[in-house]
């Protein structure tokens, strides 16, 4: 993990991080399934070797999308894709996924109890970037998890490079956020999490190519935030490089493991 300050952002740590995208089940209550997975099958995962840091990221049961209407850009989130939260994992090492491979056996075999769909994206150590733009004393109080998809005949490179050099700079410096943290993705691959008895079906229209967590003060912040002009400008630099922007609305944001250490009790 390193830390680069610069004259156009602020200092970014720099981590290897797995997101898994998760849908519950459909054949009982969905807050039976969010329950069940911040309760029982946390704890499975808070357990794993190796992890720098563990939450989960519970989104909004209606979610039509939060990003500006964009000409030639899909910013409404189709009803049969929508996510239902995100377990984010950041590892120690490179060699941490390695040292956990009891532990994820175990979370393959629980997640029948509570997902329908599971899917999981990564990215290469050091992609995974956290942005300084809190301070200590500032909590977040709302979120957004936006997923980028890139669009056909752009290349890999060039959408990472904007990401890094254009888009965090550019909503660093709109002097709101309480967090910003931004991934890019390897291109995914079913085997990597080939659960058992859960669906991992992905379109190849249908991947993301990177995510941006946000978070502000609180909901009221956040609105005004997707209907500044200047977010208008960062959509409008975006479209030729996205296909896709799709912005959830966060419920819940909650650590179990942080900085290496296994929390007593989750911390949103």
């Amino acid at each position: 993990m390193s830390t680069t300050p610069t004259a156009t952002q602020p200092s970014v740590q720099k981590h290897f991080t797995s997101s898994i995208l998760l849908w519950v089940r459909t054949d009982q209550p969905r807050q039976t399934g969010m329950d069940y997975w911040k309760g029982p099958h946390s704890g499975i995962i808070s357990a794993t070797p190796g992890l720098e840091e563990y939450r989960q990221l519970h989104l909004a049961e209606h979610n039509p999308g939060l990003w500006p209407t964009t000409d030639g850009v899909e910013t409404s989130i189709p009803l049969d894709r929508k996510i239902d939260g995100l377990a984010e994992v950041t590892f120690q090492s490179a060699l941490s996924p390695l040292r956990g491979r009891k532990q994820t056996r175990l979370a393959f075999k629980d997640e029948i109890n509570v997902f329908r769909r599971t899917l999981l994206y990564t990215g290469t150590p050091n992609s995974s970037r956290w942005y300084d733009v809190a301070g200590p004393a500032e909590t977040v109080g709302a979120g957004a998890l936006v997923y980028l998809r890139r669009r056909g005949g752009v290349g890999a490179g060039e959408f990472r490079k904007f990401i890094t050099t254009q888009l965090a700079p550019a909503l660093a410096g709109t002097g709101v956020l309480k967090e910003l943290r931004t991934q890019t993705f390897l291109p995914w691959i079913e085997k990597l999490w080939d659960t058992p008895n859960v669906a991992h079906d992905n379109p190849a229209d249908q991947h993301f190519n990177a995510s941006i967590s946000l978070g502000f003060t609180d909901t009221a912040v956040r609105d005004a935030f997707f209907a500044n002009s200047a977010i208008e400008k960062v959509s409008d630099q975006l479209a030729p490089l996205a296909s896709a922007i799709h912005a959830y609305d966060v419920t819940a944001a909650l650590t179990y493991v942080k900085n290496g250490v296994i929390l007593p009790q989750y911390q949103q």
